[in-house]
């Protein structure tokens, strides 16, 4: 199937689903998802976005704008959970309990306004990866367009830029408790951590990156494009500056670079095979 064809079963599909709210994080697989969905619904429609400490300010605000560039109904909404001990245990179970947290508050919200159906912006390449949080979207029979119409990321990238789309090229940023090694407690205080760290890298100028919290020792992951622009003495001096200031005995520079969802590894092969199934 081309990918026009896909374009057009995604627009059935979310035909079918009514009154709809889309689970929205200002990634580009959430935000086509969003904008296809105004486009087929209209007013039918409704974005909602979780607000808690694991999302960086930053992804909120430019969210947010995007939502307003395409005129795109959205709620933001305050979830919490923060307050559930699963969740702050940060095992490899956490995404779970964060995903059903949004998705509980989510199927509240629409049953107290009609909204007939939830979806999410899960999609084919997602599939091969270890993500708890789509055993969440199955308990909550959260629907799954983009995957159903057979997308890839970067067909949704495609599609994004074919639709004049800023985010079409943004790259991917899972939420900031994702950092924090598993088993070591999900705090305000290392979310900070690592959120300011962040920023600190953005305003060096370096596009992909990651600010890994291992307690005392910070291991950070830059693109393999922008690598050769770190490892300088210079950028070294920087790094030690920035996070020492963050509380950080040790900075450490992967030299494996940037992967996502490298912080998966740590966890046992029974473990993955437990909580994907």
């Amino acid at each position: 199937m081309d990918l026009s064809a896909k374009r057009e079963l995604l627009e059935h599909i979310i035909s079918d689903l009514g009154r709809t709210l889309v689970a929205y994080s200002g990634g580009v697989d959430s935000a086509y998802l969003a904008y296809a969905a105004h486009r087929t619904l209209g007013a039918d429609m409704l974005a909602v976005i979780a607000d808690s400490p694991s999302l960086a300010r930053i992804q909120l605000e430019d969210a947010i704008a995007f939502a307003r560039e395409q005129h795109l109904p959205l709620r933001v909404v305050q979830t919490l959970e923060m307050e559930r001990p699963e969740y702050v245990r940060n095992d490899g179970a956490r995404c779970f309990h964060c995903k059903d947290e949004l998705f509980s508050s989510m199927e509240q919200f629409a049953h107290e306004h009609g909204f007939r159906s939830i979806a999410y912006g899960v999609n084919v390449d997602d599939q091969g990866e270890f993500r708890p949080g789509q055993k969440a979207a199955g308990l909550h029979q959260v629907a799954a367009p983009l995957l159903q119409a057979g997308l890839s990321k970067a067909e949704i990238r495609e599609l994004a830029l074919q639709a004049g789309l800023r985010v079409w090229d943004k790259p991917a940023s899972a939420c900031l408790s994702s950092r924090i090694e598993y088993g070591r407690p999900v705090t305000r205080e290392a979310l900070m951590a690592v959120e300011r760290g962040e920023d600190a890298l953005r305003k060096l100028g370096f596009r992909q990156f990651r600010v890994r919290h291992h307690g005392e020792i910070v291991r950070i992951e830059i693109g393999r494009a922008e690598l050769p622009r770190a490892l300088t003495v210079e950028m070294f001096a920087d790094f030690t500056r920035i996070f020492k200031a963050l509380g950080f005995l040790y900075a450490t520079v992967d030299v494996e670079g940037f992967r996502s969802g490298s912080m998966n590894a740590s966890l046992p092969a029974e473990t993955l095979v437990k909580l994907s199934s």
